[in-house]
């Protein structure tokens, strides 16, 4: 990986790890977003997503080589799915 993604190392330890971050992540952002969830299968692909794009904003303001845990990536993909969801609503004009 080169750029600012590779500065930060996401570890929430293999498919499993990335599936119950993903799920958890995009669950809880939707609902603060949206206020309400986006199905299984809708949080997930928005949790995962998130966790690279949270990956790369973090990496923008801790320019380190940070390693996160399962907590601190739980946390870095939620921003992310954030992000991913307000960017989405203002592209789509969707309440």
């Amino acid at each position: 990986m080169t750029g600012v993604v590779a500065n930060i190392a996401l570890q929430p330890g293999g498919i499993i790890g990335w599936i119950l971050v993903g799920l958890i992540a995009g669950a809880l952002a939707s609902r603060v977003v949206q206020g309400r969830g986006m199905g299984c299968l809708g949080d997930l692909v928005v949790g995962v997503v998130g966790a690279f794009i949270g990956a790369f904003v973090v990496g923008l303001v801790i320019p380190t080589g940070a390693q996160y845990e399962f907590i601190g990536t739980l946390i870095v993909a939620f921003i992310g799915a954030v992000i991913l969801l307000l960017i989405i609503k203002l592209v789509t004009g969707r309440r």
